[in-house]
């Protein structure tokens, strides 16, 4: 009698076991959705980050050929600035003036008009800041484009091009450090330039 009685003991806490057991175990489904939902929350595809880059360095740049960037040229007053720029101003300093769009992909471009003690433009220093090494290439490789059409052959050296013509240098740096990325644009007139305004 004890030795049947042993036996059903085992046999029992065997069962408990096996359904203990049984009961941890997730389902395959329940494995698979976690598998995705981990896969969609850590890596988003590029496309949902980026803008289209030439769209965007159109956006930076304007919708009007005139002046040297967005309608303004070296020498024109701060209140022709103030009067054209579109973007929302956030810095109003003796030296410059500063205006900053974010874009729909939360990209920011931030512009500085730099200007002389009588209130003339004399440097513009724009900031592109972007979420990707992907869109730094591609904004890169269309603004390469775009100024070697204007102003013929660049000048390369590491992660900067600039371009001369006209008394005009436009420079192009890659600025982008660990997980921060963009581009920083300057153009700067020629000496001679100020002086004959």
């Amino acid at each position: 009698m004890t030795y049947s009685i042993t036996l059903r003991n085992i046999f029992v806490l065997i069962l408990l076991a096996f359904t203990f057991q049984n009961c941890k175990t997730k389902t395959k489904e329940e494995q698979d959705a976690a598998v995705k939902d981990s896969a969609t929350t850590t890596a988003p595809a590029p496309e949902e980050l980026n803008s289209d880059q030439s769209a965007l360095l159109q956006e930076v740049l304007g919708n009007t050929s005139e002046g040297i960037f967005r309608g303004i040229t070296f020498g024109d007053p701060l209140s022709k600035v103030k009067a054209t720029e579109t973007y929302e101003m956030f810095e109003d300093a003796a030296d410059h003036v500063g205006f900053t769009k974010e874009t729909e992909k939360l990209e920011t471009i931030d512009i500085q008009y730099f200007i002389t003690t009588d209130k003339k433009v004399n440097k513009i220093m724009i900031d592109v800041y972007l979420n990707s090494p992907d869109a730094t290439k591609k904004l890169w490789n269309a603004a390469k484009t775009h100024f070697s059409s204007l102003y013929e052959a660049p000048k390369e050296k590491d992660k900067t091009v600039s371009w001369f013509k006209n008394s005009v240098h436009v420079t192009m740096e890659d600025v982008s450090e660990g997980k921060d990325y963009g581009l920083k644009f300057q153009f700067t007139p020629d000496k001679n330039v100020l002086a004959a305004k």
